[in-house]
């Protein structure tokens, strides 16, 4: 709470007292005048400092209530310092990456893909021919500064047997609010506000895009839900329509970011989408920010069967541009037999790490453990932050 900065304050007023007492006692008018105004500047500062010393030390007595509001305004003043991070992907995996971030920077911008076509999201886009909303309620929940009960209602979901079943609060608010405001984004903004987030979230597009895929025998599927579905190699993914207009809060927030963040997620599903749109693509290759991106630890089933870390990254630049990645973060701890196990039946496997073949791709590779095997396979949201914090200290250093 900046008690020493405060003590140093007083004590600098002592010795600029004692300097001008020394002139005051001058016999000289012009040195005795000189020394009162030095006194009376030394007398500001300790002064000065030491109410502000007080205060401080009083802020630790407060009421629990009184306490907490100012560890609030303090906390908000240091992560205002916070590097700009700009997070793309969808799915869980964004939440839970930027749900840590945010005790790290208050500058982070989650551009979310809106081209999810199953459950209540499905439902509404049907229906309402809006763009997908849950995973930017997800986000927004995530990055939420409200209280736990507020973020427990918008993630309500309607039991069986109901004529909403299936449906989440989050989304249907989202949704009502678009029938309001008349624009997606609008309701994004007004969401936020009610969530009091840290942060921003917005939709990398406001078009009413679908992704489709093409596999390896010509096929193509559309709908985001329906392509894992195949059990068939991707070729490519694509959106339909083509070339859809990105929203320029995206656009602005990754030409002013320190650190782009690419998942993590499900690779054509959740990540890519944002990078099937140009300008998107464009802004993202020729920014000065360090682009990282964290791969998943085990492969998906539909989606990325067989895949090495290099491969993800090939499949990453194929469809955007080549300097759209500087570092991969990937995960070098060893996951329980038991647990593999599990995984085996379901066709899922761990991402094998050929870290010199992506070196010669030209992207840095930072291996540690960042493993939860708690539930399931994934990443451990404090070993992911911890490591990712640590990378972007390293880059900020060298930077200056």
């Amino acid at each position: 709470m900046r008690i020493k900065r405060w003590l140093l304050t007083s004590m600098l007023g002592v010795i600029i007292v004692g300097g001008g007492a020394v002139g005051f006692a001058s016999a000289y008018v012009l040195v005795r005048i000189f020394g009162l105004i030095i006194i009376v500047c030394g007398v500001v500062l300790i002064v000065m400092g030491t109410g502000k010393m007080i205060v401080s030390l009083i802020t630790i007595f407060l009421p629990k209530g009184e306490r907490e509001l100012v560890n609030i305004l303090y906390q908000r003043r240091y992560l205002e310092r916070g590097p700009k991070i700009v997070a793309l992907g969808g799915g869980h995996g964004l939440s839970h990456l930027i749900l840590g971030l945010k005790e790290y920077t208050a500058n982070i911008t989650a551009i979310v893909t809106v081209a999810d076509s199953g459950g209540s999201s499905g439902r509404l886009r049907e229906e309402f021919k809006i763009v997908a909303p849950g995973d930017i309620r997800n986000c927004l929940v995530a990055l939420a500064d409200a209280p736990a009960l507020m973020g427990e209602l918008f993630q309500f979901r309607f039991p069986e047997g109901s004529q909403l079943q299936g449906h989440n609060f989050g989304n249907l608010f989202l949704t009502a609010m678009v029938q309001l405001t008349g624009d997606f984004e609008k309701a994004v903004k007004e969401s936020s506000r009610v969530l009091a987030i840290r942060g921003k979230v917005v939709p990398s597009t406001v078009a009413n895009v679908h992704l489709a895929a093409e596999y390896e025998d010509g096929s193509i599927v559309e709908g985001e839900a329906k392509i894992p579905e195949r059990r068939s190699k991707i070729n490519k993914v694509f959106l339909k329509p083509e070339n859809p207009a990105p929203t320029q809060e995206a656009l602005d927030a990754i030409n002013e970011a320190d650190v782009i963040i690419l998942g993590p997620g499900s690779l054509y599903t959740s990540i890519l989408p944002n990078l099937l749109i140009k300008e998107i693509v464009d802004a993202i290759a020729g920014s000065k920010a360090f682009k990282i991106y964290i791969c998943n630890v085990m492969t998906q089933r539909g989606e990325t069967d067989s895949y090495k870390v290099s491969d993800h990254v090939r499949v990453l630049t194929e469809h955007s541009h080549k300097n759209v990645l500087d570092a991969c973060l990937v995960n070098d701890g060893q996951i329980p037999l038991e647990a593999l196990g599990r995984y085996k039946v379901e066709g899922s496997f761990p991402v094998e790490l050929d870290i010199d073949q992506v070196k010669t791709m030209g992207c840095k590779v930072v291996a540690t453990d960042l493993l939860s095997v708690k539930d399931y396979v994934r990443h451990d949201s404090a070993k992911l932050n911890k490591a990712l914090i640590k990378l972007i200290e390293q880059y900020r250093v060298i930077k200056r």
